[in-house]
């Protein structure tokens, strides 16, 4: 089973940038579908993006629709970190952020499939 430990939020700027990361112990993020989720107060938790290596060796990435142009995610499997830069940055942005993984070569954009979660890193961005 692997663990999952998120860092790098902060408070920030509207039109600022942070990069999140996410440290995987346990096993590795190269099998493994992964994602971001946000969980702003009193909302919902929603996938902000999603990475995962299919079985042909091929990556692909997806992004909800808010995110889009802003958003990258990206993996370094020599580290087993995922990471997720976040780039001109909007209030409606603040929200714990969560890493979240799973064993797996196709990825869904539920939090029901994953299987593995951090325990959140609090990005706040002030107007």
């Amino acid at each position: 089973q692997v663990q999952l430990v998120e860092s790098g939020g902060d408070s920030v700027q509207a039109g600022g940038s942070l990069t999140l990361s996410c440290a995987a112990s346990g096993d590795t993020f190269s099998r493994s579908c992964v994602g971001w989720f946000r969980q702003p107060p009193g909302k919902e938790r929603e996938a902000v993006a999603t990475f995962v290596t299919g079985y042909t060796g091929r990556a692909s990435t997806s992004y909800a629709d808010s995110v889009k142009g802003r958003f990258t995610i990206s993996q370094d499997n020599t580290k087993n970190m995922v990471y997720l830069q976040m780039n001109t940055l909007k209030p409606e942005d603040s929200a714990m952020y969560y890493c979240a993984a799973r064993i797996s070569t196709v990825c869904y954009s539920h939090a029901s499939f994953f299987t593995a979660w951090g325990q959140g890193t609090q990005v706040i961005v002030s107007s």
